[in-house]
């Protein structure tokens, strides 16, 4: 099969020895001691000619993971290879001593043992290679005494972890070939590993002086191994090179109002309409408005007439319920949330086109029109629906007006919503729950039946097939499976009004009472919010035949059936040739550390969170773009977050730029030298082009997971270049090393331009604070001619070099964790305690005040997720004074009609809420029909 050939005592031979023994492959394996002459980087031999000389590559050649497991193990083998490995084999195999390499390798520690927690591998519950990297890294610490206790004894879940893979036959054969009892496995390992693999210094954040300490400690680095490049590549560097940078088309001033143009590309993107009646999670911005902001941002740098507008969707049974909750109108609770939408997105600096909202007159004539045309062609019918009435508060109930028992087989949760239950987590028909109550009164609701209109889906059905199998292609995966399973199963009519009071009313007779329910009106936003931003909204909706518009909607994917079945639905039905979405960009779910963001509970970091951390805003965006779920569910970890933010921006891409710049203003008076390139200088640029088409191709697909990582193999390249080549030796060798030293800089100061503009869609305001520090312009994206030219040419003169990122420490984190733990409710002051001491000495009338008030503390503190050191007190109070009441009635006190008197008493609460709330409340929206 292939043959591995290494040193011995060497990490990096431990991988692929181990990996060849996990596969059950049968490779030959050549072992040279660590001493003798020449130094071997370990390498896998597939034939005479056919080498891998990346250890990494190569255990993945070896053992490749399963395709649904590549993204998380190629996460983890970045790490190792960019920070693990390499901090440690200048920490521990040089003479080197240094603070910030040492934290670097505890971030990624802290991470791994974070990842650790509660799992026996890194990945998956079988072994991979990202399991082989990282225990073959560790292994010299885990077997020396002194390492494991400096740099293990505060992580018990990695020192486990590595204990339990030790047992493993396939590792202990592996360690007997690599490692022998004479030598001395430890420091020396590292030595070994640093001799052998030619680590760098990308890795540290470091200024001329550091750079300088360095030099002894990597005299032979320029034997490093390259990547290759074909002399067609080479070719095309150095004659792209040559170009002037006039020759660059220049970006267009977006008009103060952008319309689509005849004869140009015309982008028109949406995101999901954010619900109004909360604060919006990480998992939300990611979801839609950031992702599609990347988009609309990466679309302008292609000269795209681009407009990309959003807003909060406003009506429905949710505001009603947070309108009761507060104590506020419908439209105070609209105004207040669009306001925090509104800030938060602005933090985040999403370049909305237009940010609007549903609850205007312009919503209502829009949703109303659509509705007359498909009753008018035919699309709408009506029929009667069962519901639950509150004959005291006079209103049919929506599915969250209304609870009770949960009527889900073997659930025996009392609370349960007329939608879902929080007991068992599943979903419930309102009219089937047992025992129902009023959430607004308390009083028991009546079946009743209402007649609703219903959109006739399977008249449409045909008209949709044919849409779906056109458009499908140019949509996410998941979108696409979602839309073809609701297909397949066959649709049926769907109801689309409700007996509410806040929602766009029914302009018909006989159905002016009911409103359109949220579903149907809300993608109805999206025309609303274009009409407020432009009476001329419909060259965007219905453009003329000669001018092609592009139709991008970015949501999570429990959105998609509104998008690609419904909202098209009701389009296709109008028969008035609107535009239809040709992508739909759906993600996957973000979750939250072990668990799921959740906006009724108030888990996770919120937007409004993020704000009031010390970390920029830019940091957030990276973080949730580098994990972005794309193609299966991905988790916010707080550790992570550090350790890519050390890593990825601090240590590669922000020490890249800095060091190139600072050394063009300490060695050249911040002025681009002269250049004299090399067929070195053009391979680099030839690699570098290979990734601005990845990056392009990759966002052009609204791949953005894949776009940032293309920018930073751009700054990992230059790293190991300027490493390679060390100018600050160059320039202390004559005119000769001294021209050769500015060539490398002044060509890494060009990829710092153009890591300026690919940045921009992602970190604005890094782009932006870097623009400005080389003093020059962001450069059109042209997807149909890709190349790196020479942006900033001898004599140019830079600004300021600053530091583009700090550092996240470990007690940052740590005290964010604990910060952010729990609910919302739960990081607030508990309610202060209603019930005084004295009043167990009460007659009976005081004490059952006190019962029901005590009896609302308790629901408040167990429904706002507290836990339970907080309301188990308040509970005993509870029970104290319903035995002071059994004491003087002499009746022993039942716990069912307590608990239901105590829910009264709170729904009565509710219902003076209710009863005193503004008149606006309980206004319909203006009805603009006749």
């Amino acid at each position: 099969m292939g043959t591995i050939e290494g040193n011995e005592n060497n990490p990096a031979t431990l991988k692929l020895v181990l990996a060849g023994k996990l596969a059950k492959t049968q490779y030959a394996v050549k072992i040279r001691g660590h001493n003798e002459e020449g130094q071997y980087l370990p390498y896998l031999a597939l034939s005479s000619e056919d080498n891998i000389f990346v250890p990494n590559a190569a255990i993945w050649f070896i053992l490749p993971p399963a395709e649904e497991l590549s993204d998380k193990v190629r996460e983890v083998l970045e790490m190792e290879s960019t920070v693990l490995s390499p901090s440690l084999a200048l920490l521990l195999g040089t003479n080197l001593k240094s603070e910030k390499v040492k934290s670097s390798v505890l971030s990624a520690l802290q991470s791994l043992n974070s990842t650790l927690e509660g799992s026996q591998f890194l990945v998956q519950d079988a072994i991979t290679v990202a399991d082989v990297a990282v225990f073959s890294t560790l292994f010299p610490i885990f077997k020396a005494a002194k390492l494991l206790k400096e740099y293990l004894g505060s992580f018990p879940s990695i020192s486990k972890y590595l204990n339990q893979l030790e047992l493993l036959p396939e590792v202990k054969d592996s360690v007997a070939i690599v490692f022998h009892q004479k030598c001395n496995i430890g420091p020396v390992s590292y030595q070994v590993l640093f001799q052998s693999s030619k680590y760098l210094v990308p890795q540290i954040q470091s200024d001329p002086k550091t750079v300088n300490r360095l030099d002894s400690v990597e005299k032979e680095s320029s034997k490093h191994e390259v990547e290759t490049v074909s002399s067609e590549e080479l070719e095309a560097a150095e004659k792209a090179w040559k170009k002037s940078p006039g020759s660059l088309p220049k970006l267009k001033t977006p008009n103060k109002v952008v319309l689509p143009k005849t004869g140009e590309k015309n982008v028109f993107i949406t995101s999901a309409l954010p619900y109004v009646n909360n604060v919006p999670h990480l998992g939300n911005i990611i979801g839609c408005v950031l992702s599609a902001d990347v988009f609309a941002r990466f679309s302008r740098l292609c000269n795209n007439n681009t407009l990309y507008i959003c807003g909060t969707d406003e009506y429905g049974t949710a505001t009603e319920t947070k309108a009761l909750e507060e104590g506020l109108s419908c439209q105070a609770i609209c105004d207040k949330y669009f306001k925090i939408h509104q800030e938060i997105y602005q933090w985040f600096n999403i370049s909305f086109d237009s940010f609007g909202r549903t609850s205007t007159p312009l919503q209502t004539e829009l949703a109303q029109d659509l509705f007359l045309q498909l009753n008018h062609n035919g699309f709408m019918s009506t029929q009667a629906v069962d519901q639950l009435l509150c004959e005291k508060c006079n209103r049919y109930l929506a599915d969250r007006f209304v609870e009770g028992g949960c009527p889900n087989v073997g659930c025996t949760y009392e609370d349960a919503r007329g939608d879902q239950c929080d007991g068992c987590g599943k979903l419930v028909n309102a009219i089937e729950l047992k025992n129902p109550r009023c959430k607004i009164c308390g009083s028991t609701p009546k079946v009743k039946s209402s007649s609703q209109f219903f959109i006739d889906l399977p008249k449409l059905e045909p008209l949709l097939l044919h849409w779906v199998k056109n458009s499908s292609p140019g949509w996410s995966h998941n979108a696409e499976v979602i839309a073809k399973a609701w297909l397949k199963e066959g649709l049926k009519p769907r109801c689309i009004t409700r007996d509410l009071h806040w929602g766009v009313p029914v302009p018909l007779d006989g159905f002016r009472n009911k409103v359109f329910y949220v579903w149907f009106d809300a993608p109805i936003g999206y025309m609303s919010i274009s009409k407020a931003y432009t009476k001329e909204y419909e060259k965007w909706w219905r453009p003329a035949k000669d001018t092609e518009v592009k139709l991008y909607q970015f949501m999570a994917k429990d959105n998609v059936p509104f998008h690609a079945i419904l909202f098209p639905a009701i389009l296709l039905g109008a028969n008035r040739e609107y535009v239809t979405v040709s992508h739909i960009m759906a993600t996957e779910y973000l979750n939250y550390e072990e668990g799921k963001f959740s906006k009724s509970r108030g888990i996770g970091v919120f937007g409004n969170d993020a704000r009031d951390t010390k970390i920029p805003s830019d940091v957030w965006r990276f973080y949730l773009l580098y994990v972005r779920p794309e193609a299966q569910d991905a988790s916010f970890s707080w550790n992570d977050l550090a350790t890519k933010n050390n890593s990825e921006l601090l240590n590669n891409l922000g020490n890249f730029i800095n060091r190139a710049l600072i050394f063009v203003k300490n060695n050249f008076n911040s002025t681009i030298p002269k250049l004299e390139l090399t067929s070195e200088d053009y391979t680099l640029l030839a690699l570098c082009t290979r990734e601005l088409k990845g990056y392009i191709a990759a966002l052009d697909k609204c791949k953005l997971r894949d776009g940032i990582r293309h920018i930073l193999a751009i700054s990992r390249h230059g790293n190991q270049y300027m490493q390679l080549n060390q100018p600050w030796v160059k320039i202390k060798q004559g005119e000769e090393g001294k021209l050769r030293g500015g060539t490398v800089v002044g060509v890494c100061a060009n990829l710092s331009c153009l890591l300026a503009t690919l940045l921009q869609p992602y970190l604005p305001e890094t782009s932006e604070k870097l623009k400005a520090q080389l003093n020059c312009e962001y450069f059109v994206l042209n997807p149909e001619n890709i190349e790196i030219i020479n942006l900033l040419p001898t004599g140019h003169s830079i600004g300021e070099p600053q530091p583009l990122f700090t550092k996240i420490e470990p007690e940052v984190i740590e005290e964010y964790k604990k910060k952010f733990a729990g609910s919302q409710e739960s990081r607030k002051t508990p309610p202060k305690e209603i019930v005084k001491p004295d009043l167990c000495n009460g007659d009976a009338e005081t004490l059952e005040e006190a019962i029901a008030k005590q009896g609302l503390v308790v629901r408040k503190l167990k429904e706002g997720g507290f836990d339970k050191t907080v309301w188990a007190p308040e509970v005993a109070k509870l029970v104290a004074l319903k035995a002071r009441l059994a004491e003087l009635t002499g009746v022993a006190p039942d716990k069912k009609s307590s608990s239901k008197k105590s829910n009264a008493t709170t729904n009565n609460n509710v219902q003076k809420v209710a009863n005193n709330m503004p008149a606006k409340s309980k206004k319909k929206p203006v009805n603009n029909s006749n």
